[in-house]
C-alpha cells in the first residue's frame, strides 16, 4: 500500500542549497548543521521512555493522508516534476569547495565530501518538491501514527536493499537512529530527535518510534532518518569510521576518490527503487562527479574550459559581468534565472552574543545602520537583490505591520519581557533610500551608542574603562572582502575599528562550529512549515552546544517560549501566529545585520543536458539538476 504523509519535508541537500540561494557566498562544506535542534530535559525524555517502552502502542488506522490533503493519489506513478522516461547514462560533473577528508557525513570530525547523503543515504519517506508539507513512501510501504500521537509504525517495504544486496531491516532503521542520536554522530541530530525517545523493532519488517510528548511533525520528522547499513559500521567508533566505503541503500556508490580533489559515484544497475513511483524518472546519470576548487576564479574558469558542466552561481558580480564570451553567444554554454517559491529564510552579518562586546541591543542596531545595503545592490549586486527583512523572507511567514489577532495574544503574555516596540513599531531593516540617508544613519547610531556608554575619544570609540570598540569579521570567501570593505568604512565614521579575514574553508567551518569568531556571515535556511529545527537555531539550550545552528548564541526566555509555541502549534492557523511573533521578536532584538536575497536561482550549464518540462516549486538546483536531468542524445 502506498503511504504519503503531510507535514515538513527538510534534509541536508536542501539546506545546502537554500544555504547556497540567499547571496554571493558559498559555504559549502557547513550546511550539514543547518537542521541542528536543542535537546530536551533528559528527565523527562528518561521517564517518558521507561513508559514508552514499557506499553503497548496505541495504533491509528495507516496514514493515507495526515493534515493537509494530499496532492498525489497512492497509486501515482511519478512526481510532475520529473520526465520518466528519460534516457539514463552519461555522467553530471559539478563543482565542489574547498576540500573534504571523509565519506561520512553523520560526524562532526572532518568534512564530508559532497553527495553523500543525497547519494547513498535514503531514508524512510521522500518529499514531495512541488508540496510545501508532503511525505511519500520510500523505505517505508506503509505508516501507522498512534491514536494519541504519542508513537508512529513503519512498515519497510520488502525488495528495499542495501548497495551490498543486504536486506534493509527494521535492525537497520533502530541501529542508525540509535548511533545517530548517541555522543559519537553530529549533535544535529541529538537536538533534532530530542522528542524522539526510542526506537523499537516489532518484526524485521516493523519498525515503532516512541515520543516523549505529542508533536504534530514527529512522525514526518522520524521519516526523515537517513538509513545505514549496521554492516558498515560493525563495532568500530563511529566518529572514526571516516574512509570505509559507506553502505546506504540509495541509488549510486562510491566508485572512486582523491581527498580534497574529487569523489565520483557510479549508478548501481541493481537500485532496487529503479520502478518505484517516488523514484521513477530520478536519478538517471551512471557517474557524478564533484571536482574540489579552493578558489572562485580557477573554479569559473574551469568552467568555461569543460572541467565540469554545471554551476549553481551567488556571485551577482560574477553573473553580471563573467557569464559572457563566445561560447555562450553560440549557446555551448547556457545561462538562466530558475523562479522558485522557496521560503528565503534569513542571511546577515552574525554577531556572536558570547562577547560582551555585541550584549547591548543597542550596539547592536547601532552597527547595523552602518550597513547600506541600496548602495551596495547598486553599486556591487547589480540591483539583483531584495533585502531581508524576515527570518521568513520570501513567506506568509514573516511578520508584517504591528501585531494582531493570534499573534498579539502570544506576545501579549511576554510584554514584560519585550521592548515597548514590539508592540508599537514596525521593525524594518536600516535603510538609505530616500528619505532616509547613510548620514541620518550614522547619527542615530552614534545616539544609541552613546547611550550604551560608547563615546569617542582619542582617536577611537571607547567605554567607561577607556577600551576601543574592535572586533573582527571572519569569511569564507574573498570575494565577499568587496561587500565587507564598505561597511567597515562606514563603522569607522563611528570610532569602531573593523578587521576582516579571509579563511580557509575547513578553518571557517571549524571556527563557526566553536563559536571562535566576533562576526560571520551566516544562513538561517527555512522550510515552509517550520518546526524542530528552529530549537538549533534560536532555542538557548543549543547555545553553548558546539556544531550547533545557534551560531549567534541567543539565550532568551521569549525566544524558547515562542520557539515551543511554533512547534507545537495544532494546525497551520497557530502556526503561522507563532511563527509571526517569533519572527518579530527575533528582528527586534538585533541579533544581526541583515543581508539579502533572491527568488531565483542562477544556473549555467554546457548544453549537454535536458531536463523535464515542469520545475518543481520548493527545490534547489544543485539537487534538482542531479536528481531529475539526463544526458542530451547525441544525433
Amino acid at each position: 500500500m502506498q503511504s504519503y504523509i503531510r507535514g515538513t519535508a527538510r534534509d541536508q541537500a536542501t539546506a545546502r542549497a537554500n544555504a547556497h540561494a540567499y547571496g554571493s557566498h558559498k559555504i559549502n562544506s557547513m550546511v550539514r548543521r543547518h537542521t541542528a535542534v536543542c535537546a530536551l530535559r533528559a528527565a523527562t525524555l528518561l521517564v517518558f521512555s521507561a513508559l514508552l517502552l514499557l506499553a503497548e502502542p496505541v495504533i491509528g488506522a495507516p496514514a493515507q493522508a495526515l493534515g493537509y490533503e494530499p496532492k498525489y493519489p497512492a497509486d501515482f506513478e511519478h512526481f510532475e516534476y520529473v520526465n520518466p522516461t528519460a534516457a539514463r547514462g552519461g555522467e553530471f560533473i559539478l563543482p565542489a569547495k574547498g576540500s573534504f577528508d571523509s565519506l561520512n557525513p553523520f560526524t562532526l570530525r572532518g568534512t564530508a565530501a559532497d553527495g553523500l547523503s543525497l547519494l547513498l543515504f535514503e531514508t524512510l519517506m521522500a518529499a514531495s518538491w512541488d508540496e510545501p508539507f508532503s511525505q511519500y513512501g520510500l523505505l517505508a510501504e506503509d505508516v501507522q501514527l498512534a491514536d494519541d500521537g504519542l508513537s508512529v509504525t513503519y512498515r519497510l517495504r520488502p525488495e528495499a536493499r542495501f548497495a551490498d544486496g543486504v536486506p534493509v531491516t527494521a535492525h537497520d532503521v533502530k541501529f542508525s537512529f540509535d548511533t545517530l542520536k548517541g555522543k559519537q554522530a553530529h549533535p544535529q541530530y541529538r537536538f533534532y530527535w530530542a522528542d524522539i525517545v526510542s526506537a523499537h523493532v516489532l518484526d524485521d519488517r516493523t519498525v515503532r518510534f516512541n515520543f516523549a510528548r505529542k508533536n504534530p511533525e514527529l512522525h514526518m520528522i522520524a521519516g526523515q532518518i537517513p538509513v545505514f547499513a549496521r554492516h558498515w559500521v560493525k563495532d568500530r567508533p563511529f566518529d572514526r569510521l571516516a574512509l570505509e566505503d559507506p553502505v546506504g541503500s540509495g541509488p549510486y556508490r562510491v566508485e572512486r576518490y582523491q581527498l580534497g580533489k574529487f569523489i565520483t559515484f557510479v549508478r548501481d544497475p541493481d537500485y532496487w527503487a529503479n520502478d518505484l513511483n517516488v523514484r521513477r524518472g530520478m536519478f538517471n546519470f551512471e557517474r557524478i562527479t564533484f571536482k574540489y576548487y579552493r578558489d572562485d576564479t580557477v573554479e569559473l574558469e574551469g568552467f568555461k574550459a569543460g572541467e565540469f558542466e554545471f554551476v549553481f552561481e551567488n556571485n551577482s558580480k560574477q553573473w553580471a559581468r563573467d557569464y559572457r564570451g563566445p561560447k555562450f553567444d553560440d549557446g555551448r554554454i547556457v545561462k538562466r534565472e530558475y523562479r522558485h517559491r522557496n521560503n528565503a529564510g534569513m542571511q546577515g552579518f552574525v554577531f556572536n552574543l558570547r562577547r560582551p562586546l555585541f550584549n547591548d541591543q543597542r550596539v547592536r542596531r547601532a552597527i547595523s545602520l552602518a550597513m547600506d545595503f541600496a548602495w551596495a545592490n547598486r553599486k556591487l549586486f547589480y540591483d539583483q537583490y531584495t533585502r531581508c527583512d524576515s527570518y521568513f523572507s520570501n513567506s506568509e511567514l514573516a511578520a508584517s505591520g504591528l501585531p494582531t489577532g493570534r499573534e498579539l495574544e502570544l506576545l501579549e503574555r511576554f510584554r514584560g519581557q519585550l521592548p515597548e516596540a514590539v508592540f508599537t513599531e514596525r521593525w524594518v531593516p536600516a535603510s538609505t533610500m530616500p528619505p532616509h540617508s547613510l548620514r541620518e544613519n550614522l547619527k542615530e547610531a552614534k545616539a544609541l551608542l552613546e547611550e550604551a556608554g560608547w563615546r569617542y575619544r582619542e582617536g577611537a570609540l571607547r567605554n567607561a574603562q577607556g577600551q576601543p570598540f574592535v572586533f573582527e569579521i571572519t569569511l569564507v570567501q574573498k570575494a565577499f572582502e568587496r561587500i565587507v570593505a564598505p561597511f567597515a568604512r562606514n563603522l569607522e565614521r563611528l570610532g569602531i575599528e573593523v578587521n576582516y579575514r579571509t579563511v580557509d574553508a575547513a578553518i571557517y567551518q571549524r571556527k563557526v562550529e566553536t563559536f571562535d569568531f566576533d562576526m560571520v556571515v551566516h544562513v538561517y535556511p527555512q522550510s515552509q512549515s517550520p518546526g524542530n529545527e528552529l530549537m538549533g537555531m534560536f532555542h538557548s539550550g543549543a547555545a553553548d552546544q558546539e556544531g550547533s545552528n545557534n551560531v549567534s548564541g541567543i539565550k532568551n526566555p521569549v525566544v524558547d517560549a515562542l520557539v515551543q509555541e511554533v512547534i507545537y502549534a495544532a494546525d497551520r492557523e497557530e502556526l503561522v501566529a507563532a511563527v509571526h511573533a517569533l519572527d518579530r521578536v527575533l528582528l527586534h532584538n538585533e541579533y544581526l545585520v541583515p543581508n539579502w536575497y533572491i527568488a531565483s536561482h542562477r544556473v549555467a550549464y554546457w548544453d549537454l543536458f535536458r531536463q523535464p518540462e515542469t520545475l518543481p516549486l520548493y527545490y534547489d538546483p544543485i539537487t534538482w539538476a542531479i536528481s531529475t536531468w539526463w544526458e542530451k542524445p547525441v544525433n
